[in-house]
Parts: C-alpha cells; sequence; structure tokens
C-alpha cells in the first residue's frame, strides 16, 4: 500500500516567502508537531476519542459481514435513512469502490444501488419512495440519538412506506444503527424489533466512516470492509509514529496547520483528480469545517477560528474555479488528491481525423491526459505564488481508501491540537437544532421558539427600515 504527501509547492523556494514555509520555519515548529502527537495520544489513551480504534474492531467486521450475507439477495436497493457523518461516509465508500453516481452499472439483486435520503427536500424523499421497491429494500437508519429531527421525520415516512407494503414484515427490512445504551432510536429498535449496531460513544459522527456507520451499508453493497479496516490499521499505526518523515498525517497537519495561521490562507481547497474521490471530498469537507471552525481554545479565549474548506474536481473545475484561484485573493491553500493506477486508461482511438487540435490526442489516454492536466494546474498555481501540496495514492482500492480516510481524520485531530482547540464538539451546530425543534413543537424548547419570534420580529422591523 503506498500513499504520499508532496509539500514541495508548500515551500518558499517555489511559492516566496509570503506564501510558503521557509527551512527556519519549519525546523522551529517542528517541537509543536511532537506536542500535538503526544496531545492527542495522552486524549485518546483516556478513551475521550474512539476513531484510532475503529480499524482494529475485527469482531464488529465479521458480524456485519455475517449479516450481509443473510440479507444477501433479497434486495437491490439499500436506502440510507441519515444526515451529515451519518450519511457522507457511506456515500464517499460507494462512489469510490463501486463508482462515482450516476454511472454505476445497472442495479440487481447481486449489485444493489445506495440511495441516500439526507435531506428532508420532499422533492429528493418522495421521488426515492416512488423509485424504489418496498420488497427489495433494506433500510439503514443511522442516528446517535435518534432526536435528528431530519433523520426522524424521513425515518418515519420510509417506516410507513414499508409497513404499508409489508405490515409486520417491515421490521425484518430495517437496520438500525444507534447508541448501545441511550436515545429514542435505541428504544424503538429495541421495541419493535429491528436488527441493530451500535456506535462507540466516543466516536463523533464525522469520524465515524470506519464503525458500523459507514461499515454496514458498505457491507450490504457488497464491499470488503475487512480490507477496508486493514488499510485503515495500517495507516493508523504509522499516525502513532514520532517521525514526520514516517508519520504522513503529521507531517502534512504541520504543513497545512503553517500555511493556514502563518501565510494567512483561510480556505482550503480539496482537489480529487478523481470522480471516484468526489464523494470523499464531500466527506471531508465536513469532516475539517466541523471539527476545525470554533469559537474559543480550550482554555477558554475566544478565537472564531476556522479554515474554509472547498470541494473542487480536477480538471471539471479548471473550467469552473481555477480562474479565481489563479488571479483572485491569494488566500488559499490547495491540496490535490490524485490516483497513480487506475481501473482502465481510457485509450484513445489511434486514427487520425486530419485536425490538428484532434489530431495530437490519437493514441494517447485519459489517464494521461488527467496526470497532464494536474501537473498544469499546479505549475500554474505554483508560478502564480500559490501554495499547494498533493496526496497520491498508489491505487484506489479498500486498503488506500481505508487508510486515505484514517490519514485525514489523524491530520484533522493534528491540526486541532496545533490550534489548542476541541476538534471533536460542535457546539455550533446545536443552536440551529434547537431552534427547529422550537419551530416544530417539540416540548421542552418553547424558550427557542420565543427566541427565533423575537429574531423574526426584528427582521420585520429591519425591512420597513430599509
Amino acid at each position: 500500500m503506498g500513499i504520499d504527501f508532496d509539500s514541495t509547492n508548500l515551500l518558499a523556494g517555489m511559492v516566496g516567502p509570503e506564501n510558503g514555509l521557509t527551512p527556519k520555519e519549519w525546523r522551529d515548529a517542528s517541537p509543536s508537531a511532537a506536542n500535538a502527537l503526544k496531545s492527542f495520544r495522552k486524549s485518546y489513551e483516556a478513551g475521550d476519542y474512539g476513531f484510532p480504534d475503529l480499524p482494529f474492531q475485527t469482531r464488529l467486521v465479521k458480524e456485519l459481514q455475517r449479516h450481509a450475507r443473510q440479507m444477501q439477495g433479497s434486495y437491490d436497493t439499500v436506502c440510507l435513512v441519515g444526515i451529515g457523518g451519518s450519511a457522507l461516509g457511506a456515500w464517499a465508500l460507494d462512489c469510490a469502490l463501486r463508482g462515482p453516481h450516476p454511472v454505476q452499472k445497472p442495479f440487481s439483486k447481486s449489485h444493489p444501488r445506495l440511495v441516500v435520503l439526507d435531506n428532508v427536500d420532499p422533492d429528493l424523499v418522495m421521488a426515492a419512495l416512488e423509485a424504489m421497491e418496498p420488497k427489495k429494500t433494506v433500510v439503514v437508519v443511522i442516528a446517535k440519538s435518534g432526536a435528528t429531527a431530519e433523520t426522524v421525520a424521513n425515518f418515519l415516512l420510509v417506516r410507513e412506506w414499508l409497513e404499508s407494503k409489508l405490515g409486520r414484515k417491515a421490521a425484518q427490512r430495517i437496520v438500525a444503527v444507534t447508541s448501545e445504551d441511550r436515545g429514542e432510536l435505541k428504544v424503538l429498535a429495541t421495541n419493535e424489533g429491528y436488527s441493530t449496531f451500535h456506535i462507540p460513544g466516543n466516536v463523533g459522527g464525522r469520524f465515524s466512516v470506519l464503525s458500523a456507520v459507514g461499515l454496514l451499508p458498505a457491507a450490504l453493497l457488497g464491499i470488503d470492509i475487512a480490507k477496508l479496516c486493514r488499510g485503515a490499521a495500517e495507516m493508523t499505526d504509522a499516525c502513532w509514529k514520532a517521525s514526520l518523515d514516517k508519520n504522513i498525517a503529521l507531517r502534512a497537519a504541520l504543513n497545512h496547520y503553517l500555511i493556514w495561521t502563518g501565510k494567512n490562507k483561510p480556505i482550503q481547497v480539496a482537489f480529487p483528480y478523481s470522480n471516484r474521490l468526489w464523494g470523499v471530498a464531500f466527506w471531508f469537507r465536513q469532516l475539517w469545517a466541523e471539527s476545525l471552525g470554533k469559537a474559543r481554545t480550550r482554555a477558554g479565549e475566544t478565537v472564531n477560528i476556522g479554515q474554509t474548506p472547498v470541494a473542487a474536481l480536477g480538471a471539471t473545475d479548471q473550467h469552473s474555479q481555477v480562474q479565481l484561484y489563479i488571479e483572485g485573493p491569494n488566500d488559499k491553500v490547495y491540496t490535490f488528491w490524485t490516483v497513480r493506477r487506475r481501473s482502465s486508461p481510457g485509450r484513445l482511438p489511434k486514427q487520425k481525423l486530419g485536425v490538428e487540435s484532434m489530431d495530437y490526442l490519437a493514441g494517447q489516454s485519459l489517464e494521461k491526459l488527467l496526470d497532464a492536466e494536474q501537473r498544469s494546474t499546479a505549475a500554474a498555481l505554483t508560478e502564480n505564488n500559490r501554495p499547494n501540496g498533493c496526496f497520491a495514492l498508489d491505487r484506489l482500492d479498500e486498503a488506500h481508501l481505508g487508510a486515505f480516510l484514517q490519514l485525514l481524520e489523524f491530520k484533522t485531530a493534528f491540526v486541532g491540537e496545533l490550534l489548542n482547540i476541541n476538534a471533536f464538539d460542535q457546539e455550533g451546530v446545536e443552536l440551529g437544532k434547537r431552534f427547529t425543534f422550537g419551530l416544530m413543537g417539540r416540548s421542552g424548547f418553547d424558550s427557542y421558539r420565543e427566541r427565533l419570534a423575537d429574531y423574526e420580529k426584528r427582521q420585520n422591523q429591519a425591512r420597513r427600515m430599509r
């Protein structure tokens, strides 16, 4: 297995000292990386954060594989009901290992499709119910507490849809992934007799892709989750190493922390040159934003810090975003994601048509062209003093994907330590949830409904004053 991180274009010698790192800056900051590793290791060993353990859950992997085998052949659709970290991981796994949506091969009982209900837009949900067959669908509902309004609402609809066609047998088509000892979904799953798998209490949603949250849907889709975890386990071992040369996650974390905070780059562009990694880019966007966008340090100092993650797709977004990246404000750092060996090179016809703008491509390949596009974009950014780095995967299979996901999670945790923030809470998300509960009439949230009414009153007054 091979994953590399090339930081050459993050250096001052390539993009200038205002935008890149000097040897002295790197040397002076290296001890802080060692401290970040020690600090995170201490918290992990205290049981605060559990994602590093997920690749080693061999018993869970076997249980999930057994469940998938027992259901095999009885469904052509896996309907995932969840949102945020409860949905993005499974979608990322599906796109990366079975092909990007919507160009996967036709679905069947031997090749089921994944339908993700991660929004409460009725146009999405009702269209999905019309497109699926209850007798050929297995529903996976994922929520740590079971109180997330969007997940609950969609599940109530899906549950009714199943029961209207299958009656009491509907419960046999539902699997719940939730907390083991708390939450309304756990209570419902027990009362209804759903098959249930659990999320560790010290694993948050955005770090849960290698728990049952991501592994159960993956197993039902036919993905080899044992290989996925083996790759992640190998990367986990590397991520505990103190050497920056051997610990790719720590090295990447220190590079990006220094570029972000020292060179004033408040935006990071995740730039995969692979449609299969497009889902991973959206998964990463949540991981980076929710983990590192924080109001206060651990010491309580108000900092309102965060680096905005942007997802761009190469070569598609060379024709929609790169103009901004080259000539717009120099406030971004770019991270390319590339794959060295693909399943097919996409060989172009050798025949020449007598048209110069076409004939030079004869006999070459899409793989070579995409590689040239990425290298050229990196060169253009560098010539304009825009710092950029590159993760390169030898190939895109279960082992490499598992390793890459685990690398990005460790990198995020290390940057959190360097910033002295808690990368694992998400207080900023909660207020909007409470306002929603108040608006929808949930008991105990009357004060939030009143606060929202006051906000809308002030909003109307502001409109009248324009």
